[in-house]
């Protein structure tokens, strides 16, 4: 397993933070539609002795979630960024299809260990959700599970084939939260039972899924047995945890949750996982009340040691 880590905010300083703490490997996040950024970026994290090993944040896909007659524009430029990736050897893309949002929480300032701030989620208060860098009132158009389902299908079936021309695998991320429905569109990958049939919609090497620790934490599914089930199919790890329920879970320090760690860390070895593992979520510490909820850098640090020390307990 590789070591991995978004950096909030990408510079120099936390470049030489990760490197310093053992991280091998960067995720980049999608920066529109202009790809000179990333090019830059990675010009910068080979400088340090790392590499990029993903992409993902917010992608073009609203238009082929929803299936409009827009949705040949985006998928247009996701061929075009697979294509970039291809050639600049980044070999994950990591993305999701949740309708018209993204991960959503209902507090960004969720009081934790020491007076740490997390985020939280409760299903009463979702009307007040707060969806973090995006705007959820953007797309008020309802869908249904069966239409998305059949706009999946429309995706891969013209994606796959280019990501497997071009050496990229595609990492499907659940939802988050894995609720059936949110601001009345239907959610599909909420539960172990759908990634089960995302995996028998292609048999393409490029078909693989973003194994999200908190999101299947959130719907209450066995760890270790659901790493070794999916295990073949896991292509990148998002490391997080949480304590509750879908209804109302608060994120964790990576210490701190529900989970067993160590048994989902030893599963992942079972199955043989060798790809980027990274933490995720973080609470923010003390002097970083100001940062981005979830991916401030100090919480990252700690994550990172866990995360280590975990690799050589089960090694």
């Amino acid at each position: 397993m590789r070591l991995a880590t978004v950096l909030t905010p990408f510079d120099k300083h936390n470049l030489t933070l990760a490197a310093q703490c053992g991280v091998t490997d960067v995720t980049l996040r999608y920066p529109g539609r202009d790809l000179s950024q990333l090019a830059e970026q990675q010009q910068h994290v080979e400088a340090a002795s790392l590499r990029v090993c993903a992409i993902e944040g917010y992608l073009p896909m609203d238009n082929i979630k929803f299936g409009t007659a827009e949705r040949e524009a985006d998928l247009a430029e996701m061929i075009t960024l697979i294509e970039y990736m291809g050639r600049a050897n980044i070999p994950v893309l990591c993305y999701n299809f949740m309708a018209g949002t993204d991960w959503v929480r209902t507090d960004i300032a969720a009081p934790s260990r020491g007076g740490a701030l997390t985020t939280r989620f409760t299903l009463q208060a979702a009307k007040q959700a707060v969806a973090l860098n995006i705007n959820i009132e953007a797309n008020n158009t309802s869908i249904s599970e069966e239409e998305l389902w059949s706009n999946l299908a429309w995706f891969l079936e013209r994606i796959l084939p280019v990501a497997e021309a071009h050496h990229v695998t595609l990492a499907m991320h659940p939802d988050d939260p894995p609720l059936a429905e949110f601001e009345g569109k239907a959610r599909i990958m909420n539960s172990v039972e759908s990634f089960t049939r995302l995996i028998k919609m292609s048999t393409s090497p490029a078909h693989k899924i973003c194994f999200c620790q908190g999101t299947f934490a959130e719907m209450g599914a066995d760890f270790p047995a659901t790493i070794r089930e999916l295990g073949p199919h896991i292509a990148y790890v998002h490391f997080r945890d949480i304590i509750g329920t879908v209804e109302d879970f608060t994120e964790t320090f990576h210490d701190a949750g529900q989970t067993d760690m160590v048994a989902a860390m030893r599963a992942y070895r079972e199955v043989g996982f060798d790809g980027p593992i990274r933490p995720d979520h973080v609470p923010q510490l003390i002097g970083e009340e100001a940062g981005e909820p979830g991916y401030t850098m100090l919480g990252r640090l700690f994550a990172f040691g866990y995360i280590r020390g975990l690799l050589q307990a089960t090694e």
